[in-house]
């Protein structure tokens, strides 16, 4: 039977966890700190109405959903789309969005034990979403085995992630690399040491509340500078540290004994996630230290297979991530909107296609084989 849950925590944890492998962003306790922050649910857009199979009281299949107001948080961007509609006086909102909200992560979606309970979730999904007389569904970032489904239209974008050639530490990583993109990287890593800036790496229940909080006004002061507002509140890191612990790595940067600069990292058993920074004064080259450098040391240390940069930057290329295709999938409901976005999006793939080749053309490394 299918049913939307609006609040996950109806759903036991462990219910909810057998479904996946594990990869923290699907986790009960992750989509449940959402909720329970308030990042998502009232007030916020984000109206969590996540999807559910069920034989009898047991949970066979589940997916992260959302009824959506805006577009905000989402990484694959249609604000045109939406734009289109309001020119032609058609609603675009709200729409049905499948996506661990603010994660811009490929990762599982539809979370299942095997392929046919995974691909009547999908079918249920958008049998409802048909129902339900909202204009548009879009499942964001899944994972390669997502089931076939005729009516979704594909959308590719592009990340960078850096892969373990099985380097034995930094130094060989860097060796991997051409000599100017080599020389480059220990000058900026250089600078940060002359600054007098040194990078503590806290794990864990090493992470306490005093520490979040210092995270937090360095990602609230990021945004800032901005001139905006973090969609995460400190509530939902102190619960995501409370509740997954052994996923989180956290960078705090100091200088003359200060604590000036943090960077959250979340990993799992192959991967570590690079997700936010935030720095209450500069040090030149400090960011790409804390973001990159120093993450990919630890990764090394670990011996996890990759690490995800997040979304966009193409100066990440330059620091030995490799350009790694993402995407997305649409459905829409109105014909003639269909038949547009079906045509824009066929172009954009062309374009995209184009576009991580000539990536390619400027990879770091000096064999590119060392290219994932």
């Amino acid at each position: 039977m299918f049913r939307l849950i609006h609040d996950i925590h109806q759903i036991s944890a462990k219910a909810w966890d057998a479904l996946h492998d594990g990869q923290p962003f699907v986790r009960h306790a992750f989509l449940a700190a959402l909720e329970a922050s308030g990042s998502v649910g009232p007030g916020t857009g984000w109206t969590p109405a996540h999807a559910t199979l069920w034989e009898g009281d047991t949970l066979r299949a589940a997916a992260p959903l959302y009824l959506k107001s805006h577009s905000w948080g989402e990484y694959v961007f249609d604000w045109a789309w939406a734009e289109a509609y309001a020119r032609h006086g058609a609603a675009y909102y709200p729409k049905w969005l499948c996506a661990v909200p603010f994660t811009p992560v490929p990762g599982p979606r539809l979370l299942a034990r095997d392929e046919a309970t995974r691909n009547a979730l999908l079918q249920a999904m958008l049998a409802h979403v048909v129902a339900s007389g909202h204009g548009s569904f879009h499942l964001l970032f899944p994972d390669a085995d997502l089931p076939v489904a005729e009516d979704l239209m594909p959308r590719h974008g592009v990340q960078f992630h850096w892969h373990n050639k099985g380097y034995p530490h930094f130094e060989a990583f860097l060796a991997s690399m051409s000599h100017d993109k080599r020389k480059k990287i220990r000058q900026e890593r250089r600078k940060v040491a002359e600054s007098g800036t040194t990078l503590e790496t806290l794990e864990g229940n090493d992470i306490s509340m005093e520490h979040w909080e210092f995270f937090y006004r360095c990602h609230a002061m990021t945004y800032a500078q901005h001139g905006g507002s973090p969609y995460l509140n400190l509530d939902f890191f102190q619960r995501l540290g409370a509740t997954l612990p052994e996923h989180c790595v956290l960078l705090v940067a100091r200088r003359e004994g200060r604590a000036i600069a943090s960077s959250l990292l979340i990993r799992d058993a192959k991967a570590l996630y690079g997700r936010y920074w935030g720095a209450l004064e500069h040090v030149s080259c400090l960011h790409f230290e804390a973001c990159y450098y120093h993450p990919i040391e630890y990764a090394i240390a670990q011996g996890l297979q990759r690490f995800e940069g997040g979304a966009q930057g193409e100066h990440k290329l330059a620091r030995g991530l490799d350009p790694t295709p993402t995407q997305s999938f649409h459905w829409i409901a109105d014909e003639n909107f269909r038949a547009a976005i079906a045509r824009f999006l066929q172009r954009e793939s062309l374009g995209m296609a184009q576009y991580i080749d000539e990536l390619g053309e400027h990879s770091a490394y000096r064999d590119r084989s060392q290219q994932a």
